[in-house]
């Protein structure tokens, strides 16, 4: 491998060892190395031991969901249909993250053709949504807590369109099995992890949902404790409606009815969802966002979410320095990386939203060209005291169309990885957007308040329109980034993504940066500590080593501040050095995901 390369070999070669370490302690059919104590990444994360596998892999928020995901490759299930089986999962044991009221973008990559194709289920606008609508009656936005909680910022959820879609392109089992497993689970109870325990006392807002409350606190009123067996009989009324009749039961009928009646009669703020704006959702498959990061081509999602380009776009400006003499966590290291994604997320928030209503110039943003002459903007010697967005080479696109926005957007995510005995690769992040999304629980599942991921303010100050501004049937803008790595010659190495609102991008960056500038594995390039562009400057993960770097940052120019960064990175890398490839799979130490494998 050339140079450019070199740092993924360094990490096929450490991946080596956890493979021959793994295989050779026999730990049953799915080696999960946990022998030794864990070891710590770079700044004191905790890092669990990789997984390792040679046949298939899952890789999911929640354990329970991840064995599932396993278990539906055992059967001879494709990629898709292990992902379609896990989020059911995900929907009755992580409900405050994502789930069937909700929706997920999904990055697939077949491996007989050697192509990557994306679908879009993101939530859209009601019909009868306008510009104004998160405006209070002077005009001015609504304070976040007041816009999220009830019917207003419920969008028509994608996620089982898309998957149907997803299903019927790439599904081996038959769509009724893949719901087989969320069924039985919420028949049966499932215990409560402590990170949905910890978040239920967390919102006190709960309470205000009846039908929420039944559900997540007791009968004298209190959160529900970790390890109480939660039965969700509802849910499983409802999956076995939906793996019986399709995505046509979930957007007609009775689930349809009760969604819409629960949106329109929410006692905070009621909304605008209606029963044709179910009927007629589309799920959309989109071409990829593609580009070249050294020795390898990264492939993400395209609008409606601004995820794949700026990934590209933070890896297309580093490709102009030499990251891998940068030690991850140095000064230089967390100082051009930032830089990188400042410049990204100016022109996020200037050019992109739902290209179906706004046109989006992706290919001059993602061009090597102009990332090159953005690259020129950092020195080392000090930040750069504005950011500005850039002017991207027109490709058809009106320049002056739209102006910098405000949307703010929470991280309540899930992401989900795996890898097919065939090599056929999934990487889908599946989100409600808040934590318990609009605090609406009907069926068994809460729903949305992705509409808050529009701009609230539908115009600047001098008139100019808002590129993310809210419309009818349009998608709100995202930060979603699952991705997809291949090598020049198309063979599939990486599939990865994570959950934290606007972070996700930089975790993503930073996790690809780890494997192939700094030769990780994907395990400990997952656990890295993080450093994110906040709007006010620098954020550091707080009770790490890269604390210590603060005062030096404050002096090249940058505001630092210190934050709990709770990301959910899943990824899964594929190693060819012998005569099968051996998957190793990685899960944030900073949640309760896991990877399993054969």
């Amino acid at each position: 491998m050339n140079g450019r390369g070199g740092g993924l070999a360094s990490a096929v070669l450490r991946s080596l060892l956890v493979l021959a370490v793994a295989l050779a302690a026999a730990v049953g059919p799915s080696t999960h190395a946990q022998q030794r104590p864990p070891a710590e990444a770079a700044g004191g994360v905790a890092v669990k031991r990789a997984t390792v596998g040679v046949r298939h892999m899952a890789a999911a928020a929640n354990p329970l969901a991840a064995e599932i995901g396993r278990e539906i490759l055992r059967q001879g299930g494709s990629a898709v249909d292990a992902a379609i089986a896990i989020q059911m999962v995900l929907t009755l044991v992580e409900p405050q993250s994502s789930g069937i009221g909700g929706g997920a973008f999904l990055v697939h990559y077949d491996a007989s053709k050697q192509e990557v194709t994306t679908y879009d289920g993101r939530e859209i606008a009601p019909a009868a949504a306008t510009a104004d609508m998160f405006l209070d009656a002077q005009g001015d936005p609504l304070p976040f807590a007041e816009a999220y909680v009830g019917g207003l910022s419920v969008g028509t959820p994608g996620l089982i369109r898309m998957l149907e879609l997803a299903h019927h392109d790439h599904g081996r089992l038959p769509w009724p099995r893949l719901f087989q497993p969320a069924i039985q689970a919420a028949k049966d109870g499932f215990p409560i992890s402590q990170r949905l325990a910890k978040l239920i006392a967390d919102t006190p807002q709960l309470k205000d949902s009846a039908a929420a409350a039944a559900y997540f606190l007791d009968q004298d009123g209190n959160p529900r404790a970790a390890g109480a067996r939660l039965v969700n009989e509802a849910l499983a009324e409802t999956l076995r409606i939906v793996a019986n009749g399709g995505a046509d039961a979930f957007y007609t009928g009775v689930i349809a009815r009760d969604v819409v009646t629960a949106v329109q009669e929410s006692p905070s703020r009621p909304g605008r969802l209606t029963l044709d704006d179910l009927a007629g959702y589309h799920a959309v498959k989109r071409d990829p966002v593609c580009g070249p990061y050294r020795a390898f081509r990264i492939c993400g999602m395209g609008p409606p979410s601004s995820g794949g380009i700026a990934v590209l776009q933070i890896l297309g400006i580093l490709e102009e320095f030499n990251v891998k003499s940068l030690p991850s966590g140095s000064l230089r290291a967390v100082h051009v990386l930032n830089e990188a994604s400042r410049l990204a997320f100016a022109d996020r928030a200037r050019y992109v939203a739902d290209s179906d209503f706004v046109p989006v110039p992706v290919r001059g943003l993602v061009d090597p060209r102009y990332l090159a002459k953005r690259a020129k903007l950092i020195s080392f010697d000090r930040a750069m005291a504005k950011v500005e967005p850039g002017l991207p080479a027109d490709h058809g696109f009106e320049r002056r169309r739209g102006t910098v926005d405000d949307a703010l957007e929470l991280p309540a995510t899930s992401h989900v990885s795996v890898i097919d005995t065939a090599g056929n690769a999934v990487a889908m992040t599946t989100s409600i957007e808040n934590a318990f999304g609009s605090h609406i629980f009907v069926r068994g599942f809460l729903l949305n308040n992705q509409l808050t991921d529009f701009a609230f303010r539908p115009a600047a100050a001098d008139g100019q329109p808002v590129a993310n501004r809210v419309e009818p049937n349009k998608r709100p803008r995202s930060s979603m980034a699952p991705t997809i790595v291949t090598d020049l010659e198309g063979r599939l190495t990486m599939t990865l993504g994570s959950v934290g609102g606007p972070w996700i991008i930089p975790y993503v960056a930073k996790t690809i940066v780890g494997v192939i500038d700094w030769g990780l594995d994907i395990q400990q390039a997952i656990a890295l500590p993080h450093h994110v562009n906040n709007d006010t400057g620098i954020g550091l993960e707080r009770d790490t080593s890269l604390v210590r770097l603060a005062p030096q940052l404050r002096a090249l120019g940058h505001k630092v501040e210190l934050n709990s960064m709770d990301s959910g990175t899943q990824g899964i890398a594929v190693i060819r050095l012998g005569p099968a490839p051996a998957l190793i799979g990685g899960a944030d130490p900073r949640r309760e995901g896991e990877a399993y494998g054969d």
